[in-house]
């Protein structure tokens, strides 16, 4: 394969997928590359004992970009469901509501915890985070108490680090000041329930798994003449004055106006060349991602409980969330007789998590089942999925790390990155998709990228805060 075309992106996940698909749209001719078999990536869905699993606990959420919303309900059809939330947290020794529900806290959570969430509430003001870490930022913000029984042990679990080694920017990505913690201290001290519902209720979610999003956009962008090239990895990019040129493993060649990519920024920067320089190339390398192990065990007896998902922080099992996905969705082509639950297991590539056989996990996996009081497993089959580049370690001297890659790549008009992974982001597949279209919005009718709006985009990208 050796041709040429305006737009090629790297990746087929929701990101690339969406920039193929507007791209194609715009009337640009558009290929995309990516090394697996199927389009997805983290957000692809496959079958297990006949129910349609994701690779973890994945939701649409209502506050989706009208503009995205609009196409993925066009894509969808009646497919794209709308369900509320029903899901779990493991605090305190027992259970309550995820969101939380007004009056719950006092009725379930050990009273010392109600009192210290209450007392936290009210001494707020007079905290100071004394450093820009994680764990001092959160006690600061939502409390001592909160932060003790379920950020602190939770950022363990997921980054494999303690709070205080943590950047203050991962509290500002994932804890907005919204809070469902700070609603419950407001509530605990008597100050009503405002805010203590709402959008957060609710999700979308598609009929076929989560999976369907990318299959719809893979479809809708080949419709639009978009080619996908799935076994295709990319090793070496050439960037010129004009134009990039991108070389497969299996000796294809894409000669392109322009790159958009998703790939892992600290990747790209190992295969383009020219490249940046030693002192960034070295940096990046200290780029640091989380990666995780997925056990699906199928449960035999139907559904395993009426919940979406279960949420574990406390250290005393490295799993931190269990779902089921049936119960994301209304779908008859789920069995009856059948349930597949999803574990999720943070870890490091090569840690004894990650290279652990199929029963050890299982093992674990009940063990964690039966340590926070949930019903036993009838197991009857286990398959296991290992994710290496899940979420991005935002360990303190992140930034200066990750600035000389930015400044390198941003740099080169001819490569734009965006996604996840490649703005090196804790972030939802709804703001990815919306990097994408801002990405393809930049292209003039010329193939001119218009560098000066995105990195106005690119800004704004970053006051994105995870919602969950």
């Amino acid at each position: 394969m050796s041709s040429s075309v305006d737009v090629v992106v790297l990746g087929a996940g929701p990101a690339g997928l969406a920039a193929a698909w507007r791209a194609a749209r715009r009337g640009f001719s558009v290929r995309v590359l990516d090394r697996a078999d199927h389009v997805g990536g983290m957000s692809s869905s496959f079958e297990v004992a006949g129910v349609r699993v994701d690779l973890g606990s994945h939701r649409l959420h209502p506050a989706t970009p009208p503009r995205v919303m609009q196409d993925l309900q066009t894509l969808l059809g009646e497919d794209l469901q709308t369900r509320q939330r029903s899901g779990r947290l493991r605090i305190g020794g027992t259970w309550v509501s995820f969101p939380l529900k007004a009056g719950e806290l006092t009725r379930r959570l050990p009273a010392a915890m109600t009192a210290g969430i209450a007392r936290d509430a009210m001494t707020g003001p007079m905290r100071r985070a004394r450093h820009d870490t994680y764990a001092e930022q959160l006690r600061a913000g939502i409390g001592p108490t909160v932060y003790n029984a379920l950020y602190g042990p939770y950022a363990q679990k997921l980054w494999g680090l303690p709070g205080d080694e943590i950047s203050g920017q991962q509290a500002r990505k994932r804890v907005t000041g919204n809070s469902v913690w700070k609603v419950a201290g407001r509530m605990l001290r008597g100050g009503g329930t405002s805010g203590s519902s709402g959008q957060g209720r609710v999700f979308h979610y598609p009929r076929r798994g989560f999976g369907q999003i990318c299959d719809r956009l893979a479809d809708g962008a080949v419709e639009a003449g978009a080619e996908i090239h799935l076994g295709a990895e990319v090793d070496q990019l050439n960037p010129s004055y004009d134009d990039v040129r991108v070389q497969s493993v299996d000796g294809g060649v894409t000669q392109a106006g322009i790159a958009l990519s998703t790939l892992p920024m600290p990747l790209l920067a190992r295969i383009t060349s020219p490249g940046p320089s030693l002192a960034a190339m070295e940096a990046a390398t200290r780029l640091r991602f989380r990666a995780m192990v997925l056990v699906y065990v199928v449960h035999k007896g139907g559904r395993w409980t009426p919940y979406d998902a279960h949420y574990l922080p406390a250290g005393d099992t490295p799993v931190t969330r269990i779902s089921e996905p049936a119960n994301y969705r209304e779908s008859a082509d789920d069995p009856t007789d059948v349930s597949v639950i999803c574990a999720e297991i943070p870890c490091a590539v090569d840690d004894d998590i990650w290279t652990a056989d199929d029963e050890s996990l299982a093992m674990v996996v009940e063990e964690a089942v039966d340590r926070a009081d949930l019903p036993p497993l009838a197991r009857a089959e286990v398959v296991v999925r290992r994710l290496p580049f899940v979420y991005p370690v935002y360990e303190i001297g992140y930034e200066r790390r990750l600035a000389g890659i930015e400044a390198w790549v941003t740099g080169i008009p001819q490569i734009v990155t965006f996604g996840r992974l490649g703005l090196f982001a804790h972030d939802n597949s709804h703001h990815a998709m919306l990097e994408a279209y801002e990405a393809v919005d930049c292209l003039g009718l010329d193939g001119r990228f218009d560098l000066a709006r995105w990195r106005i985009q690119r800004a704004k990208f970053a006051e994105h805060v995870v919602e969950d």
